[in-house]
Protein backbone atom coordinates (compact mmCIF):
# COMPACT_ATOMS: atom_id res chain seq x y z
CA UNK A 1 0.00 0.00 0.00
CA UNK A 2 1.73 3.32 -0.85
CA UNK A 3 2.36 5.75 1.53
CA UNK A 4 1.73 9.37 0.14
CA UNK A 5 2.32 12.55 2.64
CA UNK A 6 0.76 15.96 0.43
CA UNK A 7 1.87 18.83 0.32
CA UNK A 8 4.62 19.01 3.20
CA UNK A 9 5.90 22.34 4.08
CA UNK A 10 9.83 22.28 3.94
CA UNK A 11 11.48 25.70 5.02
CA UNK A 12 13.64 27.09 2.28
CA UNK A 13 16.27 29.38 2.71
CA UNK A 14 14.95 32.61 0.83
CA UNK A 15 11.42 33.74 3.15
CA UNK A 16 8.91 31.20 1.00
CA UNK A 17 8.60 27.40 1.97
CA UNK A 18 8.82 24.73 -0.15
CA UNK A 19 6.10 22.04 -1.26
CA UNK A 20 6.97 18.21 -1.74
CA UNK A 21 5.49 15.08 -1.60
CA UNK A 22 6.94 11.95 -0.33
CA UNK A 23 5.69 8.82 -1.52
CA UNK A 24 6.80 5.08 -0.09
CA UNK A 25 5.49 1.41 0.58
CA UNK A 26 6.18 1.31 4.62
CA UNK A 27 8.21 -1.91 5.13
CA UNK A 28 11.05 -1.12 7.86
CA UNK A 29 13.12 -1.51 5.27
CA UNK A 30 15.54 0.67 3.94
CA UNK A 31 15.06 1.84 0.07
CA UNK A 32 16.70 3.84 -2.36
CA UNK A 33 15.40 7.93 -2.22
CA UNK A 34 14.94 9.01 -6.03
CA UNK A 35 14.46 12.83 -5.65
CA UNK A 36 12.34 14.59 -8.51
CA UNK A 37 12.95 18.32 -9.99
CA UNK A 38 10.64 19.76 -12.29
CA UNK A 39 11.42 22.07 -14.92
CA UNK A 40 11.26 25.38 -16.11
CA UNK A 41 7.39 26.88 -15.54
CA UNK A 42 6.96 23.27 -14.19
CA UNK A 43 5.52 22.05 -10.57
CA UNK A 44 5.63 18.59 -9.16
CA UNK A 45 2.50 17.90 -10.54
CA UNK A 46 2.26 18.61 -13.79
CA UNK A 47 1.35 16.04 -16.40
CA UNK A 48 2.04 12.67 -15.32
CA UNK A 49 3.99 13.66 -12.60
CA UNK A 50 1.98 12.79 -9.70
CA UNK A 51 0.90 9.70 -11.56
CA UNK A 52 4.11 8.20 -11.70
CA UNK A 53 4.92 8.25 -8.28
CA UNK A 54 2.76 4.42 -7.90
CA UNK A 55 5.23 3.49 -10.07
CA UNK A 56 8.10 4.32 -8.30
CA UNK A 57 6.19 2.56 -5.36
CA UNK A 58 5.93 -0.36 -6.96
CA UNK A 59 9.49 -0.59 -7.85
CA UNK A 60 10.80 -0.47 -4.28
CA UNK A 61 11.75 2.93 -4.57
CA UNK A 62 11.11 6.14 -2.08
CA UNK A 63 10.20 9.29 -4.13
CA UNK A 64 10.55 12.94 -3.11
CA UNK A 65 8.79 15.48 -5.63
CA UNK A 66 8.53 19.57 -4.57
CA UNK A 67 7.82 22.50 -6.20
CA UNK A 68 11.01 24.99 -6.28
CA UNK A 69 10.20 28.49 -3.97
CA UNK A 70 9.59 30.88 -6.33
CA UNK A 71 8.54 28.26 -9.14
CA UNK A 72 4.85 30.74 -8.86
CA UNK A 73 2.62 28.06 -6.83
CA UNK A 74 1.27 28.82 -3.86
CA UNK A 75 0.11 26.48 -0.83
CA UNK A 76 -3.63 26.93 -1.03
CA UNK A 77 -3.26 26.58 -5.27
CA UNK A 78 0.21 24.22 -5.93
CA UNK A 79 -0.94 24.13 -9.34
CA UNK A 80 -0.41 26.55 -12.43
CA UNK A 81 1.30 30.52 -11.55
CA UNK A 82 -1.24 32.13 -8.90
CA UNK A 83 2.07 33.94 -7.17
CA UNK A 84 3.41 35.45 -10.39
CA UNK A 85 5.77 38.14 -8.11
CA UNK A 86 7.72 34.84 -6.59
CA UNK A 87 8.11 33.55 -10.27
CA UNK A 88 9.44 36.58 -11.58
CA UNK A 89 12.04 36.35 -8.34
CA UNK A 90 13.32 32.88 -9.47
CA UNK A 91 16.59 32.55 -10.74
CA UNK A 92 19.52 29.56 -10.71
CA UNK A 93 21.05 30.21 -7.36
CA UNK A 94 17.67 29.89 -5.38
CA UNK A 95 16.82 26.46 -6.76
CA UNK A 96 19.84 25.32 -5.75
CA UNK A 97 19.67 26.31 -2.41
CA UNK A 98 16.19 24.88 -2.49
CA UNK A 99 16.91 21.44 -3.69
CA UNK A 100 20.01 21.50 -0.71
CA UNK A 101 16.94 22.19 1.49
CA UNK A 102 15.28 19.47 0.57
CA UNK A 103 17.90 17.18 0.94
CA UNK A 104 18.89 18.51 4.22
CA UNK A 105 15.38 17.79 5.65
CA UNK A 106 15.71 14.59 4.19
CA UNK A 107 18.74 13.30 6.48
CA UNK A 108 17.02 15.27 9.58
CA UNK A 109 13.75 13.59 9.82
CA UNK A 110 14.28 10.56 11.87
CA UNK A 111 10.68 9.34 11.29
CA UNK A 112 11.70 7.85 8.25
CA UNK A 113 14.81 6.36 8.97
CA UNK A 114 13.67 2.79 8.63
CA UNK A 115 12.29 3.29 5.38
CA UNK A 116 14.81 5.52 3.20
CA UNK A 117 18.52 4.54 3.08
CA UNK A 118 20.51 7.58 3.05
CA UNK A 119 23.40 6.28 1.33
CA UNK A 120 21.19 5.51 -1.96
CA UNK A 121 20.22 8.56 -3.27
CA UNK A 122 19.18 9.29 -6.86
CA UNK A 123 18.69 12.91 -8.19
CA UNK A 124 16.04 13.40 -11.52
CA UNK A 125 15.83 16.42 -13.09
CA UNK A 126 13.44 17.30 -16.20
CA UNK A 127 14.40 20.18 -18.65
CA UNK A 128 15.65 23.02 -16.21
CA UNK A 129 15.49 20.56 -13.68
CA UNK A 130 17.83 18.14 -15.63
CA UNK A 131 20.62 21.23 -15.48
CA UNK A 132 19.83 22.15 -11.26
CA UNK A 133 20.45 18.58 -10.53
CA UNK A 134 23.27 18.02 -12.71
CA UNK A 135 25.00 21.04 -11.00
CA UNK A 136 23.91 19.66 -7.45
CA UNK A 137 24.66 15.95 -7.85
CA UNK A 138 28.88 17.53 -9.16
CA UNK A 139 28.53 19.40 -5.62
CA UNK A 140 26.65 17.23 -2.99
CA UNK A 141 28.71 14.06 -1.88
CA UNK A 142 25.61 12.38 -0.77
CA UNK A 143 24.39 11.74 -4.15
CA UNK A 144 24.81 8.43 -5.44
CA UNK A 145 23.24 8.93 -8.94
CA UNK A 146 22.25 11.41 -11.36
CA UNK A 147 19.74 10.91 -14.22
CA UNK A 148 18.36 14.07 -16.71
CA UNK A 149 15.42 13.58 -18.48
CA UNK A 150 14.89 15.85 -21.92
CA UNK A 151 17.47 17.95 -19.91
CA UNK A 152 19.01 21.16 -21.00
CA UNK A 153 23.00 21.45 -21.30
CA UNK A 154 23.69 25.10 -20.82
CA UNK A 155 22.24 27.95 -19.01
CA UNK A 156 24.39 30.81 -20.64
CA UNK A 157 22.67 30.20 -23.97
CA UNK A 158 19.41 30.67 -22.62
CA UNK A 159 19.47 34.59 -21.91
CA UNK A 160 19.16 37.14 -24.51
CA UNK A 161 22.21 39.16 -25.56
CA UNK A 162 22.30 42.57 -27.85
CA UNK A 163 19.39 44.90 -28.03
CA UNK A 164 16.91 42.42 -26.14
CA UNK A 165 19.12 41.96 -23.48
CA UNK A 166 19.94 46.11 -23.53
CA UNK A 167 15.94 46.72 -23.67
CA UNK A 168 15.66 43.87 -20.71
CA UNK A 169 18.40 45.88 -18.45
CA UNK A 170 16.38 48.89 -19.01
CA UNK A 171 13.14 48.10 -18.15
CA UNK A 172 13.88 45.49 -15.42
CA UNK A 173 11.73 43.08 -16.15
CA UNK A 174 10.91 41.02 -19.52
CA UNK A 175 7.89 39.13 -19.91
CA UNK A 176 7.30 35.64 -21.71
CA UNK A 177 3.39 34.62 -22.11
CA UNK A 178 2.33 30.97 -21.13
CA UNK A 179 0.72 29.60 -23.90
CA UNK A 180 -1.74 27.25 -22.23
CA UNK A 181 -2.77 29.66 -19.56
CA UNK A 182 -2.09 33.42 -21.66
CA UNK A 183 -0.51 34.29 -18.71
CA UNK A 184 2.24 37.24 -18.93
CA UNK A 185 5.23 35.52 -17.18
CA UNK A 186 7.68 38.23 -15.91
CA UNK A 187 11.42 37.79 -15.08
CA UNK A 188 13.21 40.55 -13.60
CA UNK A 189 16.36 41.31 -14.37
CA UNK A 190 18.12 40.17 -11.12
CA UNK A 191 17.67 36.48 -12.86
CA UNK A 192 20.30 37.71 -15.49
CA UNK A 193 22.70 38.89 -12.92
CA UNK A 194 22.67 36.34 -10.39
CA UNK A 195 24.16 33.94 -13.44
CA UNK A 196 26.76 36.36 -14.34
CA UNK A 197 27.59 36.57 -11.07
CA UNK A 198 27.48 33.27 -10.09
CA UNK A 199 28.10 31.64 -13.56
CA UNK A 200 31.20 29.64 -12.71
CA UNK A 201 29.46 27.53 -10.37
CA UNK A 202 26.18 27.28 -12.52
CA UNK A 203 27.89 26.00 -15.75
CA UNK A 204 26.85 22.44 -16.33
CA UNK A 205 29.36 21.50 -18.64
CA UNK A 206 32.04 22.04 -15.26
CA UNK A 207 29.73 20.02 -13.04
CA UNK A 208 28.91 17.12 -15.94
CA UNK A 209 32.50 16.70 -16.71
CA UNK A 210 33.88 16.05 -12.93
CA UNK A 211 30.85 13.83 -11.91
CA UNK A 212 32.47 10.71 -10.29
CA UNK A 213 29.08 8.47 -9.84
CA UNK A 214 26.84 7.16 -12.47
CA UNK A 215 24.56 9.60 -14.63
CA UNK A 216 22.04 8.38 -16.98
CA UNK A 217 20.46 10.84 -19.82
CA UNK A 218 17.00 9.93 -21.55
CA UNK A 219 15.66 12.39 -24.12
CA UNK A 220 13.41 12.38 -26.81
CA UNK A 221 14.62 12.68 -30.60
CA UNK A 222 11.43 14.69 -31.49
CA UNK A 223 12.11 17.25 -28.25
CA UNK A 224 10.96 20.57 -29.74
CA UNK A 225 11.77 22.69 -26.65
CA UNK A 226 15.14 21.21 -25.86
CA UNK A 227 17.22 19.95 -28.83
CA UNK A 228 18.36 16.51 -28.82
CA UNK A 229 22.44 17.84 -29.10
CA UNK A 230 21.96 18.87 -25.84
CA UNK A 231 22.04 15.44 -24.68
CA UNK A 232 24.74 14.70 -26.79
CA UNK A 233 26.68 17.29 -25.25
CA UNK A 234 26.34 16.24 -21.46
CA UNK A 235 26.78 12.46 -23.02
CA UNK A 236 30.03 13.88 -24.78
CA UNK A 237 31.19 15.90 -21.47
CA UNK A 238 30.66 12.74 -19.42
CA UNK A 239 31.48 9.94 -21.66
CA UNK A 240 31.20 7.16 -19.04
CA UNK A 241 26.98 8.30 -18.97
CA UNK A 242 24.89 6.56 -20.51
CA UNK A 243 23.24 8.02 -22.97
CA UNK A 244 19.06 6.82 -23.96
CA UNK A 245 17.52 8.39 -26.91
CA UNK A 246 13.67 7.59 -27.25
CA UNK A 247 12.62 7.75 -30.75
CA UNK A 248 10.18 10.40 -31.59
CA UNK A 249 9.34 11.22 -28.00
CA UNK A 250 8.53 15.02 -27.48
CA UNK A 251 9.62 16.85 -24.29
CA UNK A 252 6.99 15.73 -21.95
CA UNK A 253 7.47 12.02 -23.29
CA UNK A 254 4.03 11.78 -24.26
CA UNK A 255 2.55 14.01 -20.97
CA UNK A 256 0.97 17.42 -20.72
CA UNK A 257 -0.63 19.61 -18.33
CA UNK A 258 -3.54 18.19 -17.71
CA UNK A 259 -3.32 14.89 -17.66
CA UNK A 260 -6.03 12.91 -17.23
CA UNK A 261 -5.83 9.37 -17.96
CA UNK A 262 -5.58 7.11 -15.27
CA UNK A 263 -2.63 5.52 -17.04
CA UNK A 264 0.90 6.55 -18.33
CA UNK A 265 1.65 7.83 -21.91
CA UNK A 266 3.62 4.99 -23.12
CA UNK A 267 6.75 6.89 -23.99
CA UNK A 268 6.77 8.13 -20.28
CA UNK A 269 6.87 4.87 -19.38
CA UNK A 270 9.53 3.56 -21.23
CA UNK A 271 11.57 7.08 -19.42
CA UNK A 272 10.54 5.28 -15.85
CA UNK A 273 11.55 1.86 -17.12
CA UNK A 274 14.94 2.70 -18.64
CA UNK A 275 15.15 5.01 -15.10
CA UNK A 276 13.95 1.84 -12.92
CA UNK A 277 16.65 -0.54 -14.95
CA UNK A 278 19.44 2.47 -14.40
CA UNK A 279 19.19 2.25 -10.16
CA UNK A 280 18.83 -0.90 -10.09
CA UNK A 281 21.80 -2.08 -12.32
CA UNK A 282 23.64 0.63 -10.59
CA UNK A 283 22.96 -0.57 -6.83
CA UNK A 284 25.27 0.11 -4.04
CA UNK A 285 27.27 -2.54 -2.74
Amino acid sequence: MMEQLKNIRINGKHARDILADLCFEKTKRKKPLVIFCHGYKGYKDWGAFDLMSESFVENDIVLLKFNFSHNGGTFEQPIDFPDLEAFGQNNYSKEQDDLSSVIDWVFKRKEFDSEIDLNDITLIGHSRGGGTVALKAAQDARISRLITWASVSDFAIRFPKGPVLEVWKKEGVAYIENARTKQQMPHYIQFYNDFVDNEERLTIKTAVQSLGIPHLIIHGTADASVPVKEAENLHRWNPKSTLVLLPEADHGFGSKQPWEAPFLPSDFQNVLSKTFEFVKSNELL
